[in-house]
């Protein structure tokens, strides 16, 4: 899997920005979080998928309460996709109970093979938090447009190959749906899992 150059440049935007002074919308100084501060700077959760584990429709409205995890990819991914899902589920295991107030939605960029039951058995192997979320084209270009998610799905690449790539970062709101963090460590082979977690706890606190 190829990870786009669109990861890179939303980050370095986004990253910008929030030394540029854009409000920190929080009780935490920037310094006090491990991932980025994106609060002010990238808009509030607000999606309009099909949730595959029980064919419902959701909105945000469907996870609020909740600190929820916005996280974009495949599941013929070979790499990057299970070492992040991977990696999330190691933050989840480490905030103990406090985790069932954590939601993680994995969008599917390749929704021509990546069918209902393929999604949810893929969901199930990183735990019960995952929420596989499936949409028609339009819903996801609409949602990846939002949050400025570079994505590709190329059936017919170099020499034949089946290519797609993606942006790897995860988007992190609150539990009133504000957009508050944007975690990159987590699809490299160094993660930040202590940092991470402690994110969360605040951000549940």
């Amino acid at each position: 899997m190829r990870i786009g150059a669109g990861s890179r440049t939303i980050a370095l935007g986004i990253a910008l920005a929030v030394l540029a002074g854009v409000s920190l919308g929080g009780c935490r100084r920037a310094a006090a979080w491990h991932a980025t501060d994106v609060s002010g700077a990238a808009p509030a959760l607000q999606l309009s998928m099909t949730r595959t584990r029980d064919g419902k429709a959701v909105t945000a409205a469907d996870y609020r309460g909740q600190v929820t995890l916005l996280y974009f990819g495949y599941t013929y991914c070979p790499d990057v996709c299970p070492l992040t899902l991977s990696n999330v589920a190691r933050v989840l295991k480490r905030l103990g109970p406090s985790a069932d107030r954590v939601r993680v939605l994995f969008v599917t960029v390749d929704p021509n093979r990546d069918s209902p039951a393929v999604l949810n058995q893929y969901a199930a192997a990183f735990g019960r938090d995952v929420d596989a979320l499936r949409g028609d084209p339009d819903q996801l270009a609409s949602l990846a447009r939002r949050y400025r998610v570079a994505y590709s799905v190329d059936p017919h690449g170099a020499g034949g190959a089946y290519e797609v790539t993606h942006s790897s970062g995860i988007y992190v709101f609150d539990r009133d749906g504000k957009a508050r963090l944007l975690i990159s460590s987590l699809s490299t082979g160094k993660p930040d899992i202590d940092g991470t977690a402690s994110d969360l706890r605040a951000l549940l606190s």
